[in-house]
C-alpha cells in the first residue's frame, strides 16, 4: 500500500465538503494541469488519485468522447465524484503502486494534487509506467518544496498530520522519475498564489 491509512481517515470526513473548502485551490491546480496535458479528443486517461473529480469533471467537458478513469483510495471521496461525473467514467479504489488495469491501457496519465502522500514514490511512479502507452504522458502537479512557504508547509505537515508524507525539490522529484524509467522528463515551477507554488 502506497498511501498510508491516515488519508483514507483523513478525507473519507472531508469528503462532503472538500470541493467547498477548498474551492480556489482546485481551480487553480486543475486549471494548470489541464493546461499542460497533451490531450486528444478520444484519449484514454487516468487520474491517479483523482480524489471528488474535479479534474476528470472538466476533462469531461472539454473532451466529451474521451475513455475516462479516476483511482482514489477514499470511497467517500468517490461517491463525490461520482455524482459530479456523467457516469460514463471507470472509478475504482486503489493504490498508485498497485493499479488494476492492464498495461499500455491509458494514453495520459495525471496525477493532481497527490504526490506527497506517497511513502514509496519510485514503486508507484515505475506502476504509472507499466499503464500508459509507449509514447504516452504522464503529468504531475505538486507542491514543490523549492519556494519557502511549501517548505514550512512540509515541515509543519510531517510533524501535525500523519496522512502527509513529502513534498519535493525540483531536483528530487528530476530523480524520482529518471529511476523510475521516465526517460524524457519536463520540470517546470510555477505560483498559483503566494503560499501555493507547484511543480
Amino acid at each position: 500500500m502506497t498511501i498510508a491509512d491516515p488519508v483514507v481517515a483523513e478525507y473519507s470526513k472531508a469528503a462532503e465538503r472538500y470541493d467547498e473548502k477548498w474551492a480556489f485551490y482546485l481551480e487553480a491546480t486543475t486549471r494548470e494541469t489541464l493546461r499542460r496535458m497533451p490531450m486528444g479528443p478520444a484519449a484514454r486517461v487516468l487520474d491517479v488519485g483523482c480524489g471528488t473529480g474535479e479534474l476528470l469533471r472538466r476533462l469531461r467537458a472539454k473532451y466529451p468522447d474521451a475513455a475516462l478513469a479516476g483511482l482514489d483510495p477514499v470511497a467517500e471521496m468517490l461517491d463525490v465524484a461520482r455524482e459530479k461525473l456523467s457516469g460514463r467514467e471507470d472509478l475504482r479504489i486503489g493504490y498508485a503502486d498497485s493499479l488494476p488495469w492492464p498495461a499500455a491501457s491509458f494514453d495520459v496519465l495525471v496525477s493532481c494534487n497527490m504526490f506527497h502522500y506517497i511513502t514509496h514514490p519510485v514503486e508507484a511512479l515505475k506502476e504509472m509506467a507499466r499503464v500508459i502507452r509507449p509514447g504516452g504522458a504522464l503529468v504531475l502537479t505538486d507542491w514543490c518544496d523549492d519556494y519557502l512557504a511549501c517548505r514550512l508547509c512540509n515541515l509543519y505537515l510531517r510533524l501535525t498530520n500523519r496522512a502527509f508524507y513529502k513534498t519535493y525539490r525540483e531536483a528530487e522529484c528530476f530523480s524520482l522519475l529518471r529511476r523510475a524509467g521516465f526517460s524524457a522528463v519536463r520540470l517546470e515551477r510555477y505560483k498559483i498564489s503566494w503560499l501555493w507554488g507547484l511543480m
